[in-house]
C-alpha cells in the first residue's frame, strides 16, 4: 500500500520523506490555509520535494471554473494530481482533465455508489474519508471494503486512496482490505513506528551495552 502525507506543511514533508516511505502528498483548502502561505508557492515546493502524485484541490463548484483552475494546477508540475468533489461538475471535470492525460483525485467520497461514478469517469484516485464517515454513525472501513469489491467486480484501475485517517488502526485495516493508498498526518505516521515492546527492547540493549564498555566508534 502506498503511503501520502496529508499536509502542506514543507516540513512535515520533508521528515517523512527522509525516511523513504512516502509515495506522495494530498492538500486541501483546510490544510493551505492552516500553512499559511499562497495557494501555488505551497504546491510548487511540494511538487519539487516528492516524486509521487501532488494532489492540489480545486476550490469552485461549477464545471467551467473548476476546469480551468484544474489546468492551472496541473501546470505546476507533472506530478499534480487535480483534486475535484464527487458531485456532477466535479465529475465533468474529471471526464476532461482525463482526457488530458492528467491525474485526478475524487475527493469527498462517503458511499461505494459515489466511489463507482468516479471510476467511470476515469478518476485516477477516488477519496473515501473513513474518519469523517465513523464520526456520524456509519463504519468507514466497511465502505472501504465495498468500493475494493465492486472495483475488483469490474476491473476498474481507479486506485482507492483512504483518506480521513485518525489513527494507525485505519492504516492496518485499510491495508487487509487492499486499498491502494493511505493518507494521513505526520501525527499519525509518527505513531506506526511506536510499540512499547520496541521501546523495551532498545532500552535494555543500551543498558546491556554500556555495560560492556566498548564503543563502535
Amino acid at each position: 500500500m502506498k503511503f501520502f502525507l496529508d499536509t502542506a506543511d514543507i516540513g512535515e514533508i520533508r521528515e517523512a520523506n527522509a525516511t523513504g516511505l512516502l509515495d506522495g502528498v494530498t492538500t486541501n483548502p483546510s490544510l493551505i490555509k492552516k500553512a499559511g502561505r499562497e495557494f501555488f508557492e505551497v504546491i510548487t515546493e511540494i511538487a519539487a520535494e516528492v516524486d509521487g502524485p501532488v494532489s492540489a484541490e480545486t476550490v469552485a463548484h461549477d464545471h467551467e471554473t473548476m476546469l480551468k483552475e484544474g489546468f492551472k494546477c496541473a501546470e505546476i508540475a507533472d506530478n499534480i494530481a487535480v483534486k475535484v468533489p464527487l458531485t456532477m461538475e466535479g465529475l465533468k471535470t474529471c471526464k476532461v482533465l482525463r482526457a488530458e492525460g492528467i491525474m485526478v483525485n475524487v475527493t469527498l467520497c462517503f458511499s461505494a455508489n459515489q466511489a463507482l461514478l468516479a471510476a467511470k469517469a476515469g478518476a485516477s484516485f477516488i477519496s473515501p474519508f473513513v474518519g469523517r464517515h465513523d464520526d456520524v454513525g456509519f463504519n468507514g472501513m466497511e465502505l472501504i471494503e465495498d468500493i475494493r469489491c465492486i472495483y475488483d467486480n469490474y476491473g476498474y484501475t481507479t486506485e482507492i486512496l483512504v483518506a480521513s485517517v485518525r489513527h494507525p488502526t485505519h492504516i492496518l485495516e485499510a491495508a487487509r482490505i487492499g486499498a491502494d493508498v493511505s493518507t494521513f498526518p505526520w501525527s499519525v505516521m509518527q505513531k506506526l513506528f511506536n510499540h512499547p515492546l520496541t521501546t523495551n527492547g532498545l532500552a535494555g540493549f543500551d543498558k546491556d551495552w554500556a555495560a560492556t564498555g566498548f564503543s563502535i566508534l
